[in-house]
C-alpha cells in the first residue's frame, strides 16, 4: 500500500469532489460557486491506513469503541480500502458507487457475512447512501454512523438549529438532556440526538446554512474536539474551529437489526443555502 490513498476526483455539471477508495470517503465537495462544504485540514494530507478527521467517514458495524480492547474505534470499514464499482456521470451530477464484503475486511468481534454498498452523488446537493446486506442465515446487529465534518467559518460562532425539545445523550458529561433552543457550541461537544428531523448549521461567517437530511437513522450526532483534544489529532490541530460535525447515526440503544437476508440503508443529504 502506498502512503497516499487512492483518490477520485470529480468535476461534474454541478460540482467539484474527491473520493478515497480506502473507506468511500467522500473528502471534498462543493457545488459550483460555493466554498468547499466538508473539512479537511489545510496542511496534512490523508494517509494510507490512518482514517482522517475529514470529509465523511463511514463507522461500520459499530460507533465509538469496538466490543473488544483490538476492535478499531468506529469499526474497520473506514479502514478497508472498497471496491469501486463505478463512476457516472449524467446532467443531475455524478454517481460514484463503492462496494465491501467479508472477504475483504471484518473482525473477530463481528464475525458476520455481510455485504455493504456506498453510493455517492455529487451535485447541488450531495446524497450518500450506504446499505447493508445480511448474507449470512442469522440477524445482526449493526451500529453505523455517516460522520460528516461540516466546513464552517468558526465553529464558536455558528448556531445548529433543528434540535430544540430533543432528548440527546452527552457523551462529555455521561447525562441524558433535552435540548432547549438551538446549539451554540462553547466547549468539546459530543452529543447523541434522539431526532430524525430535519437539522441546519447557521454559519454567520461563511454567509451560508448547512442543511443536513436523512434517511434510516434515528440519531444526530454534534461533534467537535475542541482545543484540547484537538491538540492530539495531528489533522485537525488548530484548526479545530473550521468544522462541526454533524452525523446521521443509529447508536446507543438506536442501532439497527438486520435480518438473515435482509437489507438496511442509511442515507445522509446535505444542501447549501445561503444565509
Amino acid at each position: 500500500m502506498t502512503d497516499t490513498p487512492h483518490a477520485r476526483e470529480v468535476d461534474g455539471p454541478a460540482c467539484t469532489g474527491e473520493l478515497l477508495d480506502e473507506g468511500a470517503l467522500v473528502l471534498r465537495w462543493a457545488p459550483d460557486g460555493r466554498e468547499p462544504v466538508l473539512f479537511v485540514h489545510p496542511d496534512v494530507a490523508p494517509r494510507a491506513g490512518t482514517p482522517p478527521h475529514a470529509g465523511i467517514p463511514v463507522c461500520w458495524p459499530w460507533f465509538g469503541p469496538g466490543p473488544t480492547d483490538d476492535a478499531p474505534s468506529h469499526g474497520f470499514a473506514r479502514n478497508a480500502v472498497w471496491e469501486h464499482v463505478g463512476t457516472t456521470t449524467e446532467a443531475s451530477g455524478t454517481t460514484v458507487s463503492y462496494r465491501l464484503t467479508d472477504a475483504e475486511a471484518t473482525h473477530p468481534a463481528w464475525p458476520h457475512p455481510y455485504r455493504l454498498e456506498l453510493t455517492a452523488v455529487l451535485a447541488d446537493t450531495l446524497t450518500i447512501s450506504l446499505t447493508t446486506h445480511n448474507t449470512g442465515d442469522e440477524d445482526v446487529v449493526v451500529g453505523e454512523a455517516l460522520h460528516a465534518y461540516l466546513a464552517v467559518g468558526d465553529v464558536r460562532e455558528a448556531v445548529v438549529t433543528g434540535l430544540d425539545g430533543a432528548r440527546y445523550h452527552d457523551k462529555v458529561t455521561d447525562e441524558d438532556e433535552v435540548q432547549s433552543g438551538d446549539l451554540v457550541l462553547g466547549g468539546r461537544t459530543d452529543r447523541v440526538y434522539c431526532t430524525t428531523g430535519a437539522v441546519v448549521v447557521e454559519d454567520p461567517v461563511l454567509r451560508r446554512r448547512l442543511r443536513v437530511e436523512a434517511d434510516g437513522a434515528s440519531c444526530r450526532v454534534v461533534w467537535n474536539p475542541w482545543d484540547d483534544l484537538a491538540a492530539d489529532l495531528d489533522d485537525v490541530g488548530e484548526a479545530w474551529p473550521r468544522f462541526v460535525c454533524v452525523e446521521a447515526a443509529n447508536v446507543l440503544d438506536d442501532v439497527v437489526t438486520v435480518p438473515a437476508g435482509g437489507s438496511h440503508t442509511l442515507t445522509y443529504r446535505l444542501t447549501v443555502e445561503d444565509a
